[in-house]
């Protein structure tokens, strides 16, 4: 889908907003409706009951990589298609089939274990293993972002501030793309950008919203999970897009995606 050919989904504002501070929330990115078909199909597989809070033994479950047709739908909506042309560009990033992983987090006293800061690795390192650990500590991401074009939230329940949203830190993709720059193609490891992540003093946003709505991210963008205080189980996915091609920071300018844009600015500011 050509975003020319159709009604553009994000408004200067918004590509200004994404520039700056590296997201932005897309509202009614599909039907609070089709959300709830797609928490029927997840409660069947989960090992709990909606109705019995007794049950929610675990503070997050984990399912993935749903191609049921709803969920289908929810990441090839219309207005997401645009939005992606908008941010990554047309014909530079390739349509998703599935919607990845599920953490679905319940109201619990213990801490579920997973809530570092982090922004998501998408490419394995020279020591990483492919034995059955799945050990990802060598897991890498570089300045030009390799299989990642954007990190999307999509929320799948309403999320309120009790209810586990992701943590977000404004403006911190330009600096994790300062800290990549001088890796190289080579990038830095999850272990390694861990320790950066956690000691960036920005302030911190939490991603709310409706069911339906979808937070497009700069693949850069420092986030977090956390405990959940509210009431009913938190259903998100949180996919990447993938690039049709590589990100390329040598554009003509006129040519030059905002997620690349972000990226040269943070580098010249950095001069």
């Amino acid at each position: 889908m050509n975003s020319d050919e159709t009604t553009r989904a994000l408004s200067s504002a918004q590509i200004m907003q994404f520039v700056r501070d590296g997201f932005i929330r897309v509202e009614n990115a599909f039907s609070s409706e089709l959300a709830a078909v797609c928490r029927a199909i997840l409660w069947r597989d989960l090992p709990c009951a909606p109705d019995d809070p007794s049950s929610w033994t675990r503070p997050v479950i984990r399912l993935g990589y749903y191609g049921d047709e709803p969920f289908a739908c929810a990441v090839n909506s219309p207005v997401l298609h645009a939005a992606f042309d908008q941010l990554v560009g047309v014909g530079r990033w390739r349509p998703r089939h599935d919607l990845g992983t599920f953490p679905v987090r319940f109201p619990h006293a213990d801490d579920p274990g997973d809530a570092g800061w982090h922004i998501d690795v998408s490419f394995p390192g020279p020591s990483s293993s492919w034995d059955e650990r799945r050990d990802f500590s060598d897991w890498r991401a570089n300045v030009t972002s390799k299989g990642r074009a954007l990190l999307m939230l999509f929320l799948f329940s309403d999320i309120g501030e009790d209810d586990a949203p992701t943590r977000i830190k404004p403006g911190s993709h330009r600096d994790v793309a300062r800290r990549l720059a001088p890796a190289g193609d080579g990038g830095l490891s999850l272990g390694t950008l861990g320790q950066f992540c956690a000691g960036l003093r920005r302030t911190e946003v939490l991603a709310t919203g409706k069911a339906g709505d979808v937070y497009l991210c700069h693949p850069f963008l420092v986030h977090a999970a956390q405990m959940h205080r509210g009431r009913a189980p938190r259903f998100l996915a949180q996919p990447p897009l993938h690039p049709a091609e590589p990100l390329r920071l040598d554009r003509p300018d006129e040519e030059t995606s905002p997620v690349e844009r972000a990226i040269r600015e943070a580098l010249r500011e950095s001069e």
